[in-house]
């Protein structure tokens, strides 16, 4: 499994000495490097990014800073010269932490911790696609079978939710919590795009003004989900 990553440091001298590690480590591949954090926004997202070494102290925008506004399925190894950062560093989900200067010992230790994370994500997903293509919910005392294939979007009423399917001109209501249904859905197949709302992403043919539409019904993309749905969709995008 190959990693693509990218090094952000507003130091020369750093930002030289992780491109010659990253160069020299067999999974990984250098994509871009950026001497502010400003310009890797600029960029990253128009990229298909696994992984970024990111120095934490920064002018502009610094690299905590840049990882909350990051998409989420980016993995972050944050170096500093610093260490009074470490703490902020892990609430930001960080892979690891490295503490400057920075040896290839330590740089190749926590790049095969991103490895590590992203080898079992990918079995996670592939689990997940082996699951039974079908959940039993309950609606009217009785219990259905729906075929996820058959799921178009579910929208989530307070304790209940409404499951459209493509075959069915009423949605089935059953009780149960949106977070739930969240959990036991695949993803990225299935998205949670606005609090009331988790869409089957292969199912949506068209996206308008923040919006996606299914025929007469347009579902909005609040701002919670919107760097996850734009990271999903930026790997299809021609």
């Amino acid at each position: 499994m190959t990693l693509k990553c990218a090094i952000v440091d507003d130091e020369p001298l750093a930002l030289d000495l992780m491109e010659s590690y990253v160069r020299k480590t067999p999974f990984l591949e250098l994509c871009g490097k950026y001497n502010s954090a400003v310009l890797a926004l600029e960029q990253i997202r128009d990229k298909d990014i696994d992984l970024i070494f990111l120095d934490i102290q920064m002018q502009e925008l610094n690299g905590l800073e840049l990882s909350r506004i990051l998409p989420h399925d980016i993995r972050i190894v944050f170096t500093t010269a610093f260490d009074q950062y470490a703490i902020d560093g892990f609430k930001a989900n960080a892979v690891d932490y490295l503490l400057k200067p920075i040896n290839y010992n330590e740089f190749l230790t926590a790049a095969h911790k991103a490895l590590e994370w992203f080898e079992l994500k990918r079995k996670a997903e592939s689990d997940s696609s082996e699951r039974d293509e079908f959940i039993f919910v309950k609606s009217d005392y009785k219990l259905i079978q729906v075929r996820l294939d058959d799921i178009l979007y579910i929208e989530g009423l307070k304790d209940y939710l409404k499951i459209y399917t493509e075959n069915d001109s009423r949605p089935i209501l059953t009780l149960i919590s949106m977070k739930s249904m969240e959990e036991r859905l695949p993803s990225p197949r299935f998205m949670r795009i606005h609090r009331s709302y988790i869409v089957q992403m292969n199912k949506v043919k068209t996206l308008d003004k923040g919006q996606v539409v299914f025929g007469k019904t347009r579902i909005p993309i609040s701002d919670t989900y919107k760097n996850d749905i734009t990271a999903y969709l930026n790997k299809y995008t021609l």
